[in-house]
């Protein structure tokens, strides 16, 4: 029996020491921002703000030819607490067998990442307006997996995301799948779709698809996305068009408008506009966006602008 327990650790031993990193690179960088914001008929008080955040990143490759990374970001906006941990993820790139990633914090599924994603030099037409309807994503949260290959077929990428149930919530588990491709030079192709279990009391499916074309300096986006609500009344319809156009290196302009078609018919569409503007110079980087938004969540009485302006640093 000894000899049995004897072997078998050896064994693990051994395995253990084919998949150690032959070396470890570490890095810093880091960031910090001054922006100001503003909004109709809304009482933002002192609207200037700060931000700065820490990004730690180790890699190391393993004998097996796997490269691994951890990241972990410091971030002050997180503003609690012991939440100052933004973000924390390991991935595992595993060649041409794709990329695993688990994200204990600061993950997004594959629905997430592409919300909106139509071309714009700052923010989204339906941001930075208080109240107004975000775009239906997929389920967010700690502890996800994802994983990514682009090396099945050329311009092609396959992603599928993950988060497990969770007993003590009565959270079911959530899933999301999607397909990119690329093959084509300044042409994007995207869709993708799942289940969002974030709710206990009502499961989403959402399905999302859109398309970018980049030609010269113009970039052109359309985009259109619809969520399947078990709640009564609550399903939404997504579209959205942008454009940017870069007049230099170093800046960039865009518009973008968006609108959100309710279920529930009590509500009016959500119609939003917005203009933004980017001046890059070296690692200083300044925007500005101006959104105007009607029928706020719905409702007909609301209609409101709002500005922010952005000043970031980057070492």
């Amino acid at each position: 029996m000894n000899n049995f327990k004897k072997v078998g650790l050896t064994a693990l031993a051994g395995a253990l020491v084919s998949f150690s990193a032959n070396a470890v690179e570490m890095s810093v960088s880091g960031g910090a921002s001054i922006g100001f914001t503003g909004e109709e008929k809304v009482d933002t008080g002192n609207g200037w703000s700060m931000n700065d955040g820490l990004t730690f990143t180790g890699s190391g490759e393993l004998d097996n030819g796997f490269n691994v990374t951890v990241k972990q970001i410091i971030d002050s906006s997180d503003g609690a607490v012991g939440a100052i941990m933004d973000t924390r993820i390991l991935t595992i790139d595993m060649g041409d067998t794709g990329t695993l990633t688990f994200s204990g914090t600061g993950g997004s599924s594959v629905l997430n990442a592409i919300d909106d994603v139509t071309p714009t030099a700052y923010e989204e037409s339906w941001d930075i307006v208080t109240g107004a309807s975000a775009i239906p994503g997929g389920v967010g949260g700690d502890n996800m997996f994802h994983y990514s290959n682009s090396s099945l077929m050329d311009g092609v990428t396959l992603a599928a995301a993950y988060v497990p149930s969770n007993k003590a919530t009565v959270v079911e588990s959530s899933s999301d799948y999607g397909i990119t491709y690329t093959g084509i030079d300044g042409l994007t192709i995207g869709a993708a779709t799942g289940e969002n279990n974030a709710t206990a009391s009502a499961s989403v499916d959402i399905t999302n698809m859109y398309v970018k074309y980049a030609m010269d300096a113009f970039t052109v986006g359309y985009q259109t996305s619809e969520s399947d609500s078990e709640t009564t009344n609550a399903d939404k319809d997504f579209t959205a068009f942008g454009i940017s156009y870069a007049m230099s290196d170093e800046m960039s302009v865009s518009y973008n408008q968006s609108s959100i078609d309710y279920e529930n018919s009590t509500l009016a569409d959500q119609d939003s506009m917005g203009l933004s503007v980017s001046y890059v110079m070296g690692s200083m980087t300044l925007k500005a966006a101006h959104n105007t938004v009607d029928n706020v969540a719905g409702s007909q009485t609301a209609d409101r602008s709002a500005y922010d302006l952005s000043l970031a640093f980057a070492f």
